[in-house]
């Protein structure tokens, strides 16, 4: 018998197009939470969450994000909040600490009728003089280092159906 998750990780797709419309309030919390619950190396918790949902702010790092790219385009696809995740550089998995928190929000998101995609560009754009005056003026620690984040809405249209799994994928030996 298949397990309700597993249909939700089956299910979900990354959404590049967003509507307007507020993220609820209880929604989003429920996506938060569901980061802080994601597997970490010896239980550090090196990752911090920002969820962006101001659209000043939410305007600043989309243009550094473009900045990054070369481009003036949106690289959240217009979503209402952007939930970034920023780790420790000093815990010795804060990579994989943070990717985890963010395929926990991606599939905590899809199990409430959200959408979601992941973005890159963090790290340049947290490593840079104007990702430090944003950290420290949300009083975080300068030294984190951006991993990842996500863009979070409601999907502006149905996404594509997943491509099929490649041959070769999995290897049993």
């Amino acid at each position: 018998m298949e397990r309700e998750v597993l249909q939700n990780i089956k299910t979900r797709r990354s959404v590049r197009a967003y509507k307007a419309d507020a993220v609820p309030e209880e929604l989003l919390d429920k996506v938060l939470e569901a980061g802080t619950w994601a597997p970490t190396g010896m239980g550090r918790q090196s990752p911090v969450i920002v969820a962006v949902r101001d659209k000043a702010t939410r305007d600043k790092l989309m243009k550094m994000n473009a900045a990054v790219m070369g481009t003036d385009s949106d690289p959240y696809y217009g979503a209402p909040v952007i939930v970034l995740v920023l780790a420790d550089k000093n815990a010795s998995t804060f990579v994989q600490d943070a990717s985890c928190v963010l395929e926990n929000m991606m599939l905590a998101a899809h199990a409430v009728g959200l959408a979601s995609v992941w973005v890159n560009r963090e790290r340049e754009m947290f490593d840079s003089p104007e990702g430090k005056a944003l950290l420290e003026k949300w009083g975080l620690d300068p030294d984190l280092v951006g991993v990842g984040s996500i863009a979070l809405g409601y999907a502006a249209a149905p996404p594509a159906p997943a491509k099929p799994r490649k041959d070769g994928y999995i290897v049993k030996i």
